[in-house]
Formats: structure tokens, sequence, C-alpha cells
């Protein structure tokens, strides 16, 4: 991602953070405890959502540099403790097996090169009780007018937004890493473009 691209993230998606992520994000994340990773962490949209505990150990992982310093200088300026930020990639987490009892992605799974290596690794790093969590924009219905025009944009989106998939099927992705659904729902992302609209949200656990 460019350097002016991750400088204006922050003001493009401010409008759509105000009307329902940043409430979607609190409530995905009220329960979190013990140790936590949030894979594709950007700039830090979901810092200051995590509960105030000193039981949280709290890993950022966010390979983009230019993402990365915007995280960095974030977590500095709030004199936040007991967070580590890692630059690896969701296909090849720098952490041990069964590691985390949270792992954490948000609008993550659409642009990832492999999306089933990253949920390999995600259910690798996981404990045998841990919870996946994730708010994803993700395909529309299919033969809907909606899922025609993501289809047909898509290869033209992929080169404009950092290789962010406007069709890509998450929920099945999910499923077919071997994550059974704790809770899902499905809504629409109030503000955002029409094409990026239909969302995931949920708790998937290792099956």
């Amino acid at each position: 991602m460019s350097f002016l691209t991750a400088f204006f993230y922050d003001k493009c998606m401010k409008a759509t953070e105000d009307a329902c992520l940043i409430e979607w994000r609190r409530g995905l994340l009220k329960n979190v405890e013990g140790k936590v990773l949030e894979i594709g962490a950007g700039t830090g949209a979901s810092l200051e959502l995590y509960p105030d505990s000193s039981k949280l150990q709290l890993s950022l992982s966010e390979p983009d540099k230019n993402m990365r310093v915007q995280l960095e200088e974030k977590i500095r300026s709030k004199n936040l403790t007991q967070i580590s930020v890692l630059s690896c990639s969701s296909e090849k987490i720098d952490s041990d097996d069964e590691t985390f009892d949270f792992v954490f992605a948000s609008l993550v799974c659409c642009t990832v090169n492999d999306v089933e290596a990253s949920l390999k690794e995600i259910k690798r790093v996981l404990k045998p009780n841990g919870s996946f969590i994730f708010l994803e924009h993700v395909a529309s219905e299919c033969g809907s007018d909606r899922r025609k025009w993501q289809n047909r944009l898509n290869p033209f989106w992929r080169k404009l937004a950092g290789n962010c998939h406007l069709n890509r099927e998450t929920e099945s992705y999910i499923e077919d890493a071997g994550f059974t659904f704790h809770e899902i729902k499905h809504e629409s992302m109030r503000t955002a473009m029409a094409l990026v609209r239909p969302t995931i949200r949920g708790i998937a656990k290792k099956s």
C-alpha cells in the first residue's frame, strides 16, 4: 500500500467508522481476555475498543510498513502498554501453535492474497478453545444485481484498493477452514459505497 493511501485511510473511513464500524467492533471485543492477536491491525482503528484490563495481552500484526508506522505512533501517543506489534502477514503468522485465546480480523479477509492459508494460520495459533472474531465485507447474494456488478468490477477494484476483493465469499471460507460459527450477523455497512455494504460479523470456534 502506498504512503498516500495509508495516510488518507483513516480520513476516508471516518464516516463509516462513526456510522457503524466502531459500534460493531466494540461489541465484538467487549469480552476478550488473555492473549489476543489482531491481524491486519492497520492504523489502529480498534485500539481504544479493547477492554481496559491488566489481564489482556495484545499483539497487533500489520505487514504494510506505511500502516504500521501510523499504528506504532498511535500506541506511543496513547502511552499504551502490554502491546506488541508484529510485521508478519496473515498467511504466515509469527507465533507458536495454540498461543492465543482470541484472534480478531476486521476488514482483512477481503484483501489477503491467500484467504485459505490465512484462515489455516489463524486456526493454528488459536488455543483449542480459542475464538476467531471477524468483521468483513463480503460478496452479495448470488444472482443479485449487486453481485453481478461486484464480479464485473472486481479486477479493477483490486488494483485500486490494495487487493480488496468485492466478491469474496468469506463466510464459506471460514466454515471450510474448520471453524464452527458461535454467532454470525449479516448487516449493511452504513454510508459505505453500495458494492462493499454487505458484511458479516461474529465469532467462530475451532471445530
